[in-house]
């Protein structure tokens, strides 16, 4: 699907777009970092409450497409900076991890 869906789609809030042809084919839901750095999938939408520059290396280190902040977490203003420059798309929502992740597998499989 693509990254907008989440906009259009679930009506999640856009901080920082991304890259304009950017792609979601899974998702992945933790909130530790080493955990996603060595199981998230490639191509994916990390789902977290980790609100920081670090989740974005992380997520550009693990070729992952999209930050979706649960719990509507703040983004700080560096963390956007950084999602910006290594064009890793930020959204934010009103739902906990356990609904996001059921939203986004729901869209995911049609």
């Amino acid at each position: 699907m693509k990254i907008t869906e989440l906009k259009d789609k679930l009506k999640y809030e856009e901080l920082c777009g991304g890259s304009a042809q950017g792609i979601i084919e899974d998702g992945y839901t933790s909130d530790l970092l080493s955990d996603v750095m060595g199981n998230a999938p490639e191509d994916s939408v990390l789902i977290t409450i980790q609100a920081h520059k670090n989740t974005v290396a992380v997520a550009s280190l693990a070729g992952i497409s999209t930050i979706l902040l649960c719990n509507n977490r703040p983004a700080p203003d560096e963390m956007l900076k950084a999602a910006e420059q290594e064009e890793v798309a930020v959204y934010r929502c009103q739902d906990n991890q356990f609904t996001a992740s059921w939203r986004i597998h729901q869209l995911l499989e049609g």
